[in-house]
C-alpha cells in the first residue's frame, strides 16, 4: 500500500527551499504532524512525504491513499490538489487545523477528514480504507498512543534548519481568542512521559533541537522535571513560553540548565486595552523590560510575537511599538496583522467586519478586517514598516553588541544573529517596504480619510 503525505505551499511560499539566497531554511523546522501520521501507518505500508516548499508534486505516479494537511491560508491549495488527484481516482484526506475547525467545508474536498490529531484517527481510518469501509470522518484524541519515534528520515535534511523538532506538550490553558491551538485540542492538554521526551531528544545526533510546544513551562512541575532530565544531555535548543516565566528564578534557570538558548514568547501589544480584548490580560506591558532583562542575564535571547490591528490601535502604534521593543530589548519579532482565523472566536466576533473571505490571504500577512481607528491600508503598510525598519542591517549590528554582552554571549550569539538575518532575508525576498501611515497623514491630512478597500 502507498500513501502520500502532502504538506500544501501556496503563493511565493511553493518552491522557496529552490530559490537559492534567501531560501527560508530558517523557518522550515516542523514537519512533525505528517512525520507522526507517517509514524501512525501500519507495517507494510510505503509512505512518501512531499513539502511543496522543497519538493514538486509527483506528476502520474500512482498511490492508493493520500493525506494532506492544511492550515487555512493553505485550504485553496489543498482542496486544488485533492481535486486533481480525486479525478484520477485517488482518496484523498484532509486533516490539520482548517479542515478540523471547518470540518463540512472541508468534506465537500475530500473523501474523509480526519479532525483533531491523528493519534488514534488515522490507524483507524487506514483499516478502514483497507477493508473497503472507509467513513467519512474521523476523530483523533490526545490520549491515544503517541509515536515515540518519527521516520525523520523523509525529509531532506539539507532543506530545513533541522529536522529535529519535537514536542513535550500538546494544547494550551490560555485561550486567547485569536489562537486555533484551544479549539483545536477542544481545551484539552497533555505532557508525554519525560523518559521518552529525553530519550527522544538524546536520540538526535546534531546538537541543536526544537521544541515546538505552544508553551513549554505551563506546567511548572512537569517542564522542571523534564529540564532536570535533559541537562545531562548538553544540547541546544528553542522553544515558546508565557514571558511570565521570567517571573520564576528556578524555572528560568533550569531552561538555561538544559540547554534553552532562546524563547518565543507572545507579547502581541504594548496596549492593556488590546491584550484584554484578545483575553490575554495575563501579559502585563509593564513588566515586559524587567521580564525580558531576567531572561536575558540568563543568556537567553528573546523572540517576541507582536500583533497590529486590535481596535485600540491607531496609525501611532507602529511607530511607538517600534519604540518600545527596542526599549524593552527584544533581539527578533515576528509580526503579525490580526486574522480572525475561522474557527477562532475572534473570527465569529469581527464576522461582520471582515471584507476579505479569500482562505489564501488568512496568512496573519494580510488585513482582512475594517479596523476601527485606521484604514486597511495604514495597517497593512504600518505592519510592513515596523518589520522593514525592525531588520534594518544597522539595527541588527545595534544588537549584536548587546548579544555578545550577555552571559555565553561568544558561544550563543549565532542563534539571535542567524535568526535576524533569516528575517532580512524575508524583507527582501518578499519586497516588504511598507510606509509609517501617522508621517503620512501629518504630511498629507487629506490621507486620514479612508481610502479605497484593499482588493479582496
Amino acid at each position: 500500500m502507498k500513501i502520500l503525505l502532502v504538506a500544501p505551499a501556496s503563493g511565493p511560499w511553493r518552491g522557496l527551499a529552490r530559490r537559492g539566497l534567501f531560501s527560508g531554511r530558517t523557518f522550515r523546522f516542523s514537519m512533525l504532524s505528517l512525520l507522526t501520521v507517517a509514524a501512525l501507518s501500519p507495517d507494510g505500508t510505503e509512505v512518501r512525504l512531499v513539502d511543496e516548499q522543497v519538493d514538486d508534486l509527483p506528476g502520474d505516479e500512482h498511490f492508493d491513499l493520500v493525506g494532506i494537511t492544511a492550515m487555512t491560508a493553505t485550504a485553496p491549495r489543498a482542496y486544488e490538489i485533492a481535486r486533481r488527484l480525486r479525478a484520477r481516482g485517488i482518496p484523498v484526506v484532509l486533516g490539520g487545523f482548517h479542515p478540523t475547525l471547518n470540518t463540512a467545508e472541508a468534506l465537500e474536498h475530500a473523501d474523509a477528514v480526519v479532525a483533531g490529531p491523528a493519534y488514534g484517527a488515522w490507524p483507524a481510518l487506514v483499516e478502514d480504507f483497507r477493508a473497503g469501509k472507509l467513513q467519512r470522518l474521523y476523530h483523533g484524541s490526545l490520549d491515544a498512543r503517541i509515536p515515540r519515534a518519527l521516520p525523520r528520515h523523509l525529509m531532506p535534511k539539507g532543506k530545513y534548519l533541522t529536522v529535529n523538532a519535537t514536542f513535550a506538550t500538546l494544547g494550551c490553558r490560555h485561550t486567547c481568542s485569536f489562537c486555533s491551538i484551544t479549539a483545536f485540542h477542544g481545551g484539552a492538554r497533555r505532557l508525554r512521559p519525560v523518559e521518552d521526551v529525553a530519550a527522544e531528544a538524546a536520540s538526535f545526533r546534531e546538537r541543536f533541537f526544537i521544541f515546538v510546544d505552544d508553551n513549554l513551562t505551563q506546567d511548572r512541575e512537569y517542564a522542571l522535571d523534564l529540564l532536570r532530565a535533559l541537562a545531562p544531555l548538553h544540547k541546544r535548543w528553542v522553544t515558546q513560553a508565557s514571558l511570565d516565566v521570567a517571573d520564576d528564578s528556578e524555572l528560568v534557570g533550569a531552561l538555561r540548565a538544559a540547554g534553552c538558548v532562546g524563547l518565543f514568547v507572545g507579547l502581541e501589544s504594548f496596549n492593556r486595552t488590546a491584550l484584554c480584548s484578545q483575553t490575554k490580560g495575563f501579559n502585563d506591558p509593564d513588566r515586559y523590560r524587567a521580564q525580558v532583562a531576567r531572561l536575558h542575564r540568563q543568556g537567553l535571547f528573546v523572540e517576541a510575537g507582536v500583533i497590529f490591528g486590535h481596535d485600540s490601535d491607531d496609525v501611532a502604534v507602529f511607530r511607538e511599538t517600534l519604540r518600545a521593543l527596542d526599549r524593552i530589548g527584544i533581539d527578533a519579532i515576528q509580526v503579525s496583522i490580526l486574522t480572525p482565523a475561522p474557527g477562532t472566536p475572534l473570527f465569529e466576533r469581527m464576522r461582520g467586519r471582515i471584507v476579505d473571505f479569500d482562505w489564501e490571504h488568512c496568512d496573519y500577512r494580510h488585513a482582512l478586517f475594517v479596523p476601527a481607528r485606521m484604514t486597511r491600508r495604514e495597517l497593512q503598510d504600518g505592519t510592513d514598516w515596523v518589520i522593514r525598519q525592525y531588520y534594518r542591517p544597522w539595527r541588527i549590528a545595534r544588537r549584536l553588541g548587546r548579544w555578545l554582552a550577555m552571559p555565553g554571549g561568544l558561544r550563543r550569539f549565532v542563534y539571535p544573529l542567524g535568526l535576524s538575518l533569516a528575517y532580512f532575508g524575508r524583507v527582501k525576498r518578499f519586497g516588504i517596504i511598507g510606509a509609517d501611515p501617522a508621517r503620512r497623514r501629518s504630511a498629507v491630512p487629506a490621507l486620514a480619510a479612508p481610502v479605497r478597500p484593499l482588493g479582496p
